[in-house]
C-alpha cells in the first residue's frame, strides 16, 4: 500500500512539474503546447523603441557576492559641521519667511460680505 502511495506521489509530482516550470523564462512547455495547438497566442516582439532601449545582455549582480566598495569617501567631521551650519541657516530663513507670512495673513482683514437686500 505504501509503495502504491509513493508511486502516486511520484506520478503526481512529475505531472505537475511542467506546469510549475511554466513560470520560468524561455522554457515554458505549457505555453509551447498551447501555442502549437492553437489555444495560445504567439509571443510578440516588443515595439522598436523598447528593443533599442534594452541592453543586449543583462548583467545582473551574482547572488552571494558583495557589491563593490563605493568610490567616494565619507565627509570629515569639519565637513559635516559645515553642512549642518548651512542647513541651520536655511531653516532659520524659512522660519523667518513663515513668520512674515503669518503676520501678513493676520494683518489682512477678511472681506465683508454684502448685506442681503430684503425680498419684495
Amino acid at each position: 500500500m505504501t509503495s502504491r502511495r509513493a508511486r502516486l506521489r511520484l506520478l503526481l509530482s512529475l505531472s505537475l512539474a511542467p506546469g510549475l516550470g511554466a513560470c520560468s523564462g524561455d522554457f515554458n512547455p505549457v505555453r509551447d503546447v498551447a501555442v502549437k495547438t492553437g489555444l495560445g497566442a504567439e509571443r510578440k516582439e516588443g515595439p522598436e523603441f523598447v528593443r533599442e532601449s534594452r541592453p543586449k545582455e543583462l548583467d545582473y549582480a551574482p547572488v552571494g557576492v558583495a557589491p563593490p566598495k563605493p568610490t567616494f569617501r565619507a565627509k570629515t567631521a569639519p565637513d559635516v559641521k559645515a553642512v549642518q551650519g548651512q542647513m541651520d541657516a536655511l531653516r532659520a530663513a524659512n522660519e523667518a519667511r513663515a513668520n512674515e507670512a503669518r503676520q501678513a495673513g493676520a494683518a489682512a482683514s477678511a472681506p465683508v460680505a454684502p448685506a442681503a437686500t430684503p425680498a419684495r
